[in-house]
C-alpha cells in the first residue's frame, strides 16, 4: 500500500508541475537551477509568431518575458519579416526542462527560430513537425549563404535591443558573420555570445527583474564586441578530436523551490 501511495504522490507532483504555482510573481535561483511562481503562458499564435513543437516545448515565463517576445514578434512583423517560430521558454513552475536543456528554469529564456522567410499560418499539427532552418554550413565554419540574409541580421539586432536583455546565444559561425557584416553601431554585438548548436535558433536571455531579489543574475558579457581572438577559439576546437561528453546531472533545486513544486 505504501508503494501505491508513493506512486500517487509522484504523479500528483508531476501534474502540479504542469500548472503554474499559486501566489505572486517570484523567481528563485539561477538559470540552471531555479523555479518561478506567477508565470504566464505565451499564446499559441499572435502577431508575427507561431509556437512550434507543442508536445515537447513549454511556453511559460515571467510576465515581462512573454510581453517582450510578443514585442519582438510585432517589431519583426512590422519590418516585413516572416512569422517567428517560438520554442521553449520555461515550464509553468520552472525547474529542469526535458530533453537535456541546462537552463530555461526561471522563465527568462526563450528559443526563437532564425528563419525569417514568409510563412503561412500553420495548424497545430503542422506546427508540431516544423523543422527549423539552419543558418550554418554542415562543417560549422561559416554561414549557409542560401539562408543567411540581411533580415536575419535585423532580427538579431532587434532581439539585442529588447529591454533588460542579458545576452543572445548564437552559433559561433553566426557570430563571426555578424562581425563581418555589421557596420555603424556595433555595440549590440557584445550581447551576441557564441555557443555551439544554435545554428537554427537563437537563445534569448533576459536579466533578473530588479525586484526579484532571489533571482541569481549571471555575470554580464565581457566588454567589447567579441570579434577578437576569443571568437577564433570556438573554431579551433573543431580541429581537435571530439571528447566524450560526461553525463549531465542537473544540480538540485534551491530548498525554497520545494514548496513551489509541491504546491497544489
Amino acid at each position: 500500500m505504501r508503494g501505491g501511495i508513493a506512486v500517487l504522490a509522484v504523479l500528483s507532483l508531476a501534474a502540479a508541475a504542469d500548472t503554474p504555482a499559486p501566489g505572486p510573481f517570484h523567481i528563485i535561483g539561477s538559470q540552471a537551477s531555479g523555479c518561478i511562481t506567477g508565470a504566464v503562458q505565451l499564446p499559441p499564435v499572435g502577431v508575427g509568431f507561431q509556437t512550434i513543437h507543442l508536445a515537447r516545448s513549454s511556453f511559460w515565463g515571467a510576465p515581462s518575458t512573454v510581453a517582450r517576445i510578443q514585442s519582438l514578434a510585432a517589431q519583426t512583423h512590422a519590418a516585413g519579416l516572416g512569422d517567428l517560430y517560438i520554442e521553449d521558454i520555461s515550464r509553468p513552475r520552472g525547474g529542469p526542462l526535458p530533453g537535456g536543456h541546462q537552463s530555461h528554469q526561471l522563465g527568462l529564456d526563450v528559443d526563437v527560430g532564425l528563419n525569417i522567410a514568409p510563412k503561412r499560418s500553420l495548424t497545430a499539427a503542422e506546427r508540431e513537425s516544423v523543422e527549423l532552418t539552419s543558418m550554418v554550413r554542415p562543417d560549422q565554419r561559416g554561414i549557409d549563404p542560401l539562408h543567411w540574409s540581411p533580415g536575419v541580421v535585423t532580427l538579431l539586432r532587434l532581439a539585442a535591443s529588447l529591454p533588460d536583455i542579458d545576452r543572445v546565444l548564437v552559433n559561433p559561425a553566426i557570430k563571426r558573420q555578424l562581425c563581418h557584416d555589421v557596420t555603424g553601431d556595433r555595440s549590440w554585438l557584445r550581447l551576441m555570445r557564441p555557443w555551439y548548436g544554435h545554428a537554427a535558433h537563437m537563445h534569448i536571455r533576459f536579466r533578473c527583474p530588479a525586484d526579484q531579489y532571489d533571482c541569481v543574475q549571471a555575470p554580464p558579457p565581457p566588454p567589447g564586441d567579441g570579434c577578437d581572438a576569443t571568437l577564433q577559439w570556438w573554431f579551433d576546437q573543431l580541429d581537435l578530436p571530439p571528447k566524450p561528453a560526461p553525463p549531465y546531472h542537473p544540480p538540485p533545486l534551491p530548498v525554497a523551490c520545494e514548496a513551489v513544486m509541491q504546491a497544489p
